[in-house]
This record gives structure tokens, C-alpha cells and sequence, in this order.
């Protein structure tokens, strides 16, 4: 049977509920309308619109080309095919450079169908935050490997590694946490890291390369179905494994619910 038939809409209430029993709860990508109604109907709790699809759909390289055009309008078409998901969209690169574009562009994205934003950054984030949480926006912060901030990482490596840095981590996530964060997105972090910055806050930490203690769990959806070409360390190709989209996708969210995803081969240390 349709999960969009028998569950009721997901809301950041429902999100927090899971984090407050100890559940896990499942996040993927989609940029169109047909997509987005098969991750609902597979039970999918959060669909975000990823800057991603700049890879994904356009070809780019990295993500720094989507425009804010290209992310209102892959959030409209997915909103049209989703009916009970909680929807999440993507700030893009230097959408929230200033007070005034961040507003503008935050609101853009809830009046296109979204109902939180995700911004990319650390501790510089939380005047931007509490701005947005004061204007009733929800708001993710996006830590760890931040791929908007490619060229100054200086690739897709691995955060948090060294003492100091997960430190400064942890105190980062506590202060935007604060500052009015909602969730919490963790990106390319060692197992560890992912665990003391999941207990250390109240609110859902959702983890993409992050172990398996984060409340919820993320994954491109070209790279669960291994089209993607390439095919990072955090990744399974669940398609393989089922034969079917569909089935595919309902088997990445029983394995995040269950805690068989991500298993210890698709985490860091």
C-alpha cells in the first residue's frame, strides 16, 4: 500500500519526535516532480533539493554554477510531485552573502514550496541563522565537507580528523544550534565525530559520510542508484541489490530505519 495513502504529513515536529525516541529517519535528493512522488510513496521522511543537481542534471563539475532560478524551479517541480515529505532546498553559492539576499532568497525557496532552507558554512552562520529562525524560516546548517567552499577546502576530503578541528566542530555545531538551527547536516566526517556532535545536541543531526549515530541519513539519489559517475566511500548502490527504482528506494530507507545503513565500510574513521 501507498505510504502517501496511510502517513500523515512529515513536519519538523515529526523530525524531532524520531530524535527524542532514538529512531533514524531517511533523506534523499530528488529535482523533479516523478521522482519526488516515488521517494514519498517509498516512505522517504525528508526530500531535499540539492545544489547537487548542478552536477547531477547540468554536468558541472561542482556545484558553484546552480543559479537561484535553477533552485526555485527544481523545488516547484518537486513540490507538485510530493505530498507528504517534509521538503528541504538548497541555498545556492552566495545566496546568503548578506543580510538582504539571504531573506530574499531564503524566501524565495519557502514561497517555491519549500519548508527549510540549507546553508553551508560553520560558526560565521549564526547571524544568518537567527535572522532567518527570527522570521519563522526554518533553517539546516550544512557542516563538515562543505562543496560549496570546494576550492578553499582544496578538495572532497574528509573533515574533522585532527583534535583541534573536531573541536572547533563540535563547538560550532552548539553554537548554531543556539543561534536557531533546526537540523543539523554533517558531510565526510570520521564515525566518532558524527556520534559526539549527535549527542551533544538536541536537535536531528542528519549524516551523508558521517556514521551511523546521526538521526537521519542522506544520499544523492543518482548515487543510491549507482548512475552517478563517480562513487564516493559513503555510497551503496541499492539498485544493484533490488533490480527496481522503486524497490530500491524503499530498501535504503528500511536499511536507514533499521541501522544496517551505513555500514562500517561506507564511514571514516
Amino acid at each position: 500500500m501507498s505510504t502517501q495513502n496511510t502517513r500523515k504529513a512529515i513536519t519538523l515536529s515529526t523530525l524531532k519526535r524520531i530524535r527524542e525516541k532514538g529512531e533514524r529517519f531517511a533523506c534523499l535528493t530528488a529535482y523533479d516532480a516523478c521522482f519526488a512522488g516515488l521517494l514519498d510513496d517509498a516512505g522517504v521522511e525528508v526530500i531535499l533539493v540539492g545544489d547537487s543537481l548542478g552536477m547531477v542534471l547540468q554536468g558541472h563539475d561542482n556545484t558553484l554554477p546552480v543559479t537561484m532560478d535553477d533552485m526555485v524551479y527544481h523545488v516547484e517541480c518537486v513540490k507538485r510531485g510530493n505530498r507528504t515529505a517534509f521538503l528541504m532546498a538548497d541555498m545556492p553559492f552566495m545566496s546568503y552573502s548578506s543580510e538582504k539576499e539571504t531573506l530574499e532568497n531564503a524566501a524565495a525557496l519557502m514561497r517555491a514550496g519549500a519548508e527549510m532552507v540549507k546553508l553551508e558554512g560553520g560558526a560565521w552562520l549564526a547571524s544568518s541563522t537567527r535572522l532567518l529562525a527570527e522570521r519563522g524560516i526554518p533553517v539546516c546548517v550544512h557542516m563538515g565537507l562543505t562543496p560549496q567552499s570546494i576550492n578553499r577546502i582544496g578538495g572532497y576530503l574528509v573533515q574533522g580528523r585532527d583534535d583541534r578541528q573536531a573541536k572547533n566542530m563540535l563547538d560550532e555545531a552548539r553554537l548554531l544550534q543556539e543561534a536557531g538551527a533546526n537540523i543539523l547536516l554533517l558531510e565526510c566526517v570520521p564515525a566518532d565525530l558524527g556520534r559526539r556532535i549527535t549527542e551533544a545536541l538536541e536537535i536531528p543531526v542528519i549524516g551523508i559520510g558521517a556514521g551511523p549515530d546521526t538521526t537521519g541519513q542522506v544520499l544523492v539519489l543518482h548515487d543510491l542508484l549507482g548512475i552517478s559517475p563517480i562513487s564516493p566511500k559513503f555510497v551503496k548502490n541499492f539498485l544493484a541489490e533490488t533490480g527496481s527504482i522503486p524497490e530500491a528506494i524503499r530498501a535504503y530507507v528500511d536499511a536507514v530505519r533499521t541501522g544496517q545503513f551505513p555500514a562500517p565500510e561506507h564511514c571514516f574513521n
